[in-house]
């Protein structure tokens, strides 16, 4: 079976019965299965994807299916699914089951989606390279030596190497845009607020979003018009119109466009990815856009910033887990303070206990002002000087990433070098912003090239049609 780049393209081959749901999962399946080597998979339904998709069959001969009929899609172990287990890569909720589903979910379901199994990332997402896992790391498909991207990074995969039509994944600091450009596909994180967050594991609940993986614009622009929109489960979710993005995809006015020259100066910077970024802007001039640097200071302020906010929501989201009510709890237990300490350090990787141990840290009585205010004061500045330049500008582009997919164990005895990775993406999820990386290129050896345009506050239709002609234009 072909490789579908869109779901109009599996609608137009399911009416004239070239394909079928059920053959498409057929061929998802052998896909993950040919695969498996790539871990992006931690749980398969195949039996359940199976049943699903001769419902559904059944429902287009009817004419009684719903809009996303033949999108087969996959979810990150963060995003809950009732009666199935989810454990967000780690060991401490290793085999616990929801009780119910993300309302995401039950969106595409709705619309008779066929939800195909859930997917690797790192423990509570936390990581950028996807080698965080209880479940081991998740390998690039371009090259197996090479990282995935994370958090999302099994969603990535999942998508890049056609094991799924689409991904959900989750986005905090830049855990979709990241793991896209380095898989070459298209990765979106909405406005704070846009999609519910209910029935997604927190990580930091200020900063965390659901996103998409797809490998067009279109059908990024049709899921997210889809689940998106007010959630009475969630009260920081939007009750802002949702439109219909899928209807808003032509390019209708040249825009103006700035980048941050302090990006390009950055000696962080892959040359390769330098001469992609600096072509897009001479290409991006010659389409009649205007195309202007602007200086941000407080680029190197944003990082810190990220980890001390996240840090801290970490230590106080993943208190929960503590061995008691659910999840792992130790066998090595002499007192409550053994189970409560045990249980915990068995249970949570390095990683997980690192962000928890820092977020303590920052939060306690005697630092508490010297870093957490500090970086909720830089965390204000920052966005209203963001914000700032997208009252003037229709977008800000900017790399991506510093580097493209770098190799697996790399960077594994600094965490600051891994930290880097997210030096483009956060300030859009400090700015509670959307932004979408879209593939550019490749470099000297092969790897992808993501760029990502950041818009003002749900401005995704905008952001889409922008997007998509620029990709068509590559």
């Amino acid at each position: 079976m072909k490789s579908y780049h869109t779901l109009d393209e599996i609608q137009r081959d399911i009416r004239l019965e070239v394909t079928s749901c059920r053959a498409l999962v057929e061929h998802y399946l052998r896909n993950i299965k040919s695969h498996s080597e790539l871990n992006a998979f931690v749980e398969v339904y195949s039996a359940e994807a199976l049943q699903k998709a001769d419902i559904i069959d059944r429902k287009i001969k009817e004419n009684k299916a719903g809009k996303l009929a033949g999108l087969i899609f996959g979810i990150k172990d963060l995003i809950c699914y009732q009666d199935h287990k989810v454990s967000g890569a780690s060991k401490i909720l290793q085999n616990f089951e929801s009780q119910f589903s993300a309302t995401a979910v039950e969106k595409l379901l709705q619309e008779d989606a066929i939800l195909i199994g859930r997917q690797n990332c790192d423990e509570f997402g936390m990581g950028s390279s996807n080698e965080n896992s209880f479940y081991g790391p998740v390998k690039n498909a371009l090259d197996h030596n090479k990282v995935a991207g994370g958090s999302s990074g099994g969603s990535a995969v999942a998508v890049q190497a056609d094991m799924c039509q689409i991904s959900l994944g989750t986005d905090t600091g830049g855990s979709v845009r990241q793991p896209a450009a380095f898989c070459g596909i298209v990765g979106l994180k909405p406005t704070y607020s846009r999609i519910s967050r209910w029935g997604l594991l927190a990580y930091a609940s200020s900063f965390d979003s659901i996103g998409i993986f797809s490998k067009s614009i279109e059908d990024n622009a049709r899921v997210l018009e889809i689940i998106a929109g007010k959630d009475d489960k969630d009260s920081t979710s939007s009750s802002k119109t949702v439109p219909i993005y899928s209807q808003s995809l032509e390019q209708k006015n040249t825009y103006k466009v700035a980048y941050l020259q302090e990006a390009l100066d950055t000696k962080a910077l892959q040359p390769e990815i330098k001469a992609a970024f600096e072509n897009q802007i001479t290409e991006l001039q010659k389409a009649g856009h205007t195309v202007e640097a602007v200086n941000f200071p407080l680029l190197d302020y944003i990082l810190p910033a990220y980890y001390i906010l996240t840090t801290a929501e970490v230590s106080s989201n993943l208190s929960r887990y503590d061995g008691i009510r659910y999840g792992h709890r130790s066998s090595e237990v002499t007192n409550l303070e053994s189970l409560y300490k045990n249980s915990r350090t068995e249970g949570f990787g390095a990683e997980a206990r690192r962000r928890i141990m820092l977020g303590t840290f920052v939060l306690s009585a005697d630092y508490y002002d010297a870093y957490f205010t500090k970086a909720q004061k830089a965390r204000k500045l920052i966005k209203e000087a963001t914000e700032k330049i997208l009252s003037e500008y229709d977008f800000i582009i900017i790399p991506t990433t510093p580097t493209t997919a770098f190799d697996l164990g790399e960077h594994s005895k600094s965490p600051i070098e891994v930290y880097m990775a997210d030096l483009f993406t956060v300030q859009a999820s400090i700015s509670g912003l959307p932004a979408i990386s879209v593939p550019v290129g490749k470099d000297d050896n092969g790897m992808p090239i993501g760029l990502q345009i950041i818009s003002a506050a749900f401005q995704e239709a905008k952001l889409f049609a922008f997007s998509r002609n620029l990709i068509q234009n590559i």
